[in-house]
């Protein structure tokens, strides 16, 4: 059996709440009803044996007691009463055909009231010993109550009631149905807009329009998963096409180098220029492969967990010496000033801080300087201390573009313009050192005006760093 629809569920629910409400009210009302009924029988049964015994006493035991009783009890169909001697003889009978057989015979009634059933007619009666009248004679009254009536009105009403809770029941399921179906209908719309969706359709978002709350909040989260993957699936399509259009130049080389290489015989030598021409196109494929795997480890969380305490401007110093002939070469000065610590893997570090100096020499002109920055940051803008540090390295230059800020650190991008004639290599440098700076639970931004280029990379402070450390400066 196929499990309900939530709408049938809710109609369902609806149904048996209604009924179980109606039904524990019926039954509070059916109950508040006899007990009212009882009342009413038992206060009637007490007048009926005070007015007896009233009788009784003025007229005494004798015929006319009989007469006066049958007067009082005139046309009251629905009362029978038993009058007897203390031995239990009959002394007067009035409806007698409201008593059982063992009740005309002497079976006594209870003093608190009894319930019986003659001919279809339900009684009720109670019994009591009337006073001694002047000549010391006890008398016994029994005195019986039709209340057929009310048992019929009890029953009518409970039917009623039945009836009401079944109608009342049904007619909940319809409105619940109801209710459930035009409130589910954002959701149909939902799963019908959901069903349209595709890898080529992914632009399609869900009418939150008349949804009440709770879709609403599932069509903003399926919307901001459906804005997601359309991102993701942009960057995928741009990324393949990056790719291949960085694969395409080296492999177009290769095949063109050989093709012109096997077109005659060749010396060695011509042979061996060849192989070297070709063994460069191979290690700028094996470095853009490399570089790639090392985004992707990235993207899934495999790059290699913080461990150790690093002196950044130690490994900057580091880098600046190993930049040094470079720099000369080109007439370009790089000061590094500053101190601080961080924690994280050491390699990866300095590979990042790499990737952003050999990006600083390749546009800073000659003649400008590349300026190395290090420093705690105790306090953010609100005052608070929230323990980072800071390195920067800025660098005059072709400015780069405001739109091209926001990508530039985005695999296989360079900004336009002069610095992208100027890249030497396959735009996945910055990609690379943002993976860096993430995995290590920092933050990396770019800033470009005034002809000056920053890079700013923001890191946790070490745990065992004691707070600011004594800058020193450096130059090359």
């Amino acid at each position: 059996m196929p499990p309900l629809s939530l709408t049938a569920r809710l109609a369902l629910l609806f149904a048996l709440l209604t009924a179980s409400l109606l039904i524990v009210v019926g039954i509070v009302l059916g109950r508040a009803v006899e007990r009212h009924f009882d009342e009413l029988d038992a206060h009637e049964l007490s007048a009926k044996l005070t007015l007896v015994g009233n009788l009784v006493r003025e007229a005494g035991a004798g015929t006319g007691a009989g007469q006066r009783l049958d007067a009082a009890f005139a046309g009251q169909d629905t009362v029978g009463l038993l009058l007897r001697a203390a031995d239990g003889t009959l002394l007067h009978a009035i409806q007698p055909g409201a008593f059982t057989t063992a009740q005309l015979a002497g079976a006594p009634l209870g003093r608190s009231g009894e319930t019986w059933q003659v001919a279809q007619r339900q009684f009720i009666g109670r019994e009591a010993v009337l006073p001694p009248d002047d000549e010391g004679t006890a008398l016994r009254a029994a005195v019986a109550l039709d209340i057929s009536h009310h048992a019929h009105f009890l029953h009518e009403v409970r039917h009623g009631l039945w009836l009401g809770i079944s109608a009342a029941a049904l007619a909940a399921a319809l409105l619940g149905w109801l209710a459930a179906h035009r409130g589910l209908a954002p959701l149909r719309r939902m799963t019908a807009a959901a069903r349209k969706l595709s890898a080529d359709g992914l632009s399609l978002r869900l009418d939150e329009a008349g949804a009440p709350a709770e879709v609403r909040e599932f069509a903003d989260a399926f919307n901001g998963m459906l804005a997601r993957l359309e991102a993701s699936f942009t960057r995928l399509s741009d990324f393949s096409a990056d790719i291949a259009h960085e694969l395409r130049t080296p492999v177009s080389n290769l095949m063109t180098q050989t093709e012109v290489a096997l077109s005659r015989a060749r010396s060695s030598d011509e042979y061996r220029e060849v192989l070297a021409s070709n063994l460069e196109e191979f290690e700028r494929i094996a470095r853009m492969v490399g570089d790639m795997l090392f985004l992707a480890q990235a993207e899934n969380g495999r790059l290699p967990r913080p461990v150790e305490t690093v002196q950044l401007d130690d490994e900057a110093h580091a880098l600046v010496e190993f930049y040094e002939a470079l720099a000369e070469d080109r007439r370009v000065g790089i000061v590094l000033e500053g101190r601080a610590r961080t924690t994280g893997d050491r390699l990866m570090l300095r590979r990042a801080l790499s990737n952003l100096l050999s990006n600083a020499l390749r546009h800073t002109p000659a003649g400008g300087t590349i300026s190395i920055a290090i420093h705690d940051v105790d306090e953010d803008r609100d005052g608070q201390a929230h323990g980072k540090v800071e390195l920067s390295v800025s660098n005059p230059g072709e400015p780069i573009a405001p739109d091209q800020l926001q990508r530039i650190f985005d695999r296989f991008h360079r900004a336009g313009g002069t610095r992208a004639s100027q890249g030497e290599g396959a735009g996945l440098g910055l990609a690379i050192t943002r993976s860096i700076v993430l995995a290590h639970g920092g933050d990396i931004r770019a800033a470009s005006a005034d002809g000056m280029t920053r890079f700013v990379i923001t890191l946790p402070r070490a745990a065992d760093a004691p707070g600011p450390l004594p800058s020193h400066t450096g130059a090359a």
